[in-house]
């Protein structure tokens, strides 16, 4: 099973793709993620990155694509995957289907911008390990400490409310045109976010059997 998860910073694709990894037994590849891992492990593209990310600029298409196609080469990667963050606009959608990579299904997890920014103002993360809480829906045991090792949980530049503004403006320019781009390839399937996390994961595996 190969997807793609879609949906605007903050409308829960990392919790559903957590949830969907517990179940399928795949591996979420998050861009974010791989990209720190190849810059950490110091591979070839992980240097290219870390040279744009040092000068505090975006990495390109063609060295996040080298480093996904590294990351998909894997063995984990042999049953499926889920593409978390990738691909953003529609060039990097073309750069996947030239690459060979043929996807089974995109999911997109669709939630209303008011409803993200209440979101995303209310997420804290661990400062050490990176994991994520919420201030009302994932709540860690101790206030503002974190449940897996014990770091202080923060507050993202990210998640403050102008900096959401401004990255939901973005992914409703770059990124929603991608809805289209696999509404016509016959792979898109709209999920609408719920107020529960579990009531969002029953429709998210429902729209995987379907």
């Amino acid at each position: 099973m190969k997807l793609i998860l879609l949906g605007a910073p903050g409308a829960g694709k990392g919790t559903q793709a957590e949830k969907i990894v517990e179940k399928y037994g795949i591996p979420a590849v998050s861009t974010g993620n791989i990209i720190r891992a190849a810059i950490k492990e110091g591979t070839n593209m992980g240097l290219k990155a870390k040279a744009y990310t040092d000068a505090g600029q975006l990495v390109p298409d063609d060295v996040v694509i080298g480093i996904i196609q590294e990351r998909l080469r894997e063995k984990d990667c042999e049953n499926g995957f889920i593409l978390d963050g990738f691909p953003r606009t529609i060039p990097q959608a073309e750069a996947l289907q030239n690459m060979g990579v043929d996807i089974d299904k995109v999911l997109d997890i669709e939630v209303p911008d008011d409803k993200i920014a209440a979101r995303l103002s209310g997420r804290r993360v661990c400062s050490k390990c990176a994991n994520s809480y919420h201030l009302l829906y994932k709540k860690p045991k101790k206030e503002g400490i974190c449940d897996a090792c014990g770091g202080k949980l923060i507050q993202r530049k990210d998640d403050a409310p102008e900096t959401v503004r401004a990255r939901l403006a973005e992914y409703h320019e770059m990124t929603e045109p991608l809805k289209d781009f696999y509404k016509k390839l016959g792979k898109l399937t709209v999920v609408e976010g719920q107020e529960n996390v579990e009531d969002t994961t029953a429709l998210v595996f429902k729209a995987l059997e379907d």
